[in-house]
């Protein structure tokens, strides 16, 4: 019996002592805010679970559908890892596409929040000039942007990214990271505005 008790305590003692990396190679990534720098990694809580509405599976559609895994054609669908790497490019800007509220209520350090009903009138912060028609985005000082909003269901981002093209800016600089806030919470990766 000590034996059995033992060995659950070394197996135990074990499984806390994991390290919770991003990759193999990648413990933590550390993103320059307005409010300083954030280290951002996984929650090391063998027991970590989400929690509240992020756990939920079902919402009504409409208006909460799942949405296609590109929102509008050209747009190039990217994962976590990618959007790690946009977090500290110069050249990209992570946008959250939600309303203030759930921007306020927790976000990927460094994006910036562009609600979606705001995305097309706000393509001057990407570098594009002004235009009667909507926005002329060329040249060299155009950055991409990377969307994202709640989950897999929401539609916010998608709507951003659609009325962007509408405006003038180019597909092929805008990435969407459907998983969201839900898919980066699943993972334990930091969220700041908690």
């Amino acid at each position: 019996m000590k034996r059995l008790v033992l060995t659950c305590f070394l197996a135990a003692s074990a499984a806390q002592a994991q390290d919770v990396s991003i990759t193999k190679s990648m413990r933590s990534v550390s993103v320059q805010t307005p409010q300083g720098e954030v280290k951002i990694s996984r929650i090391q809580d063998l027991e970590n679970k989400i929690s509240g509405d992020w756990a939920l599976t079902s919402r009504e559609c409409p208006n909460f559908c799942v949405q296609p895994i590109i929102p509008a054609p050209g747009v190039t669908p990217i994962g976590e890892l990618e959007l790690l790497e946009f977090l500290n490019d110069p050249e990209v800007v992570v946008i959250d596409g939600r309303v203030p509220r759930d921007f306020a209520g927790g976000a990927i350090p460094g994006a910036v929040n562009v609600p979606y009903t705001e995305a097309a009138d706000r393509l001057g912060e990407l570098g594009c000039e002004p235009d009667f028609d909507g926005f002329i985005c060329e040249g060299e000082g155009v950055k991409s942007a990377a969307l994202y909003c709640n989950g897999p269901w929401c539609g916010q981002s998608p709507t951003a990214a659609r009325r962007m093209i509408e405006a003038g800016f180019p597909a092929e600089k805008l990435y969407y990271y459907r998983p969201g806030m839900q898919g980066w919470r699943m993972l334990g990766l930091t969220v700041t505005g908690k």
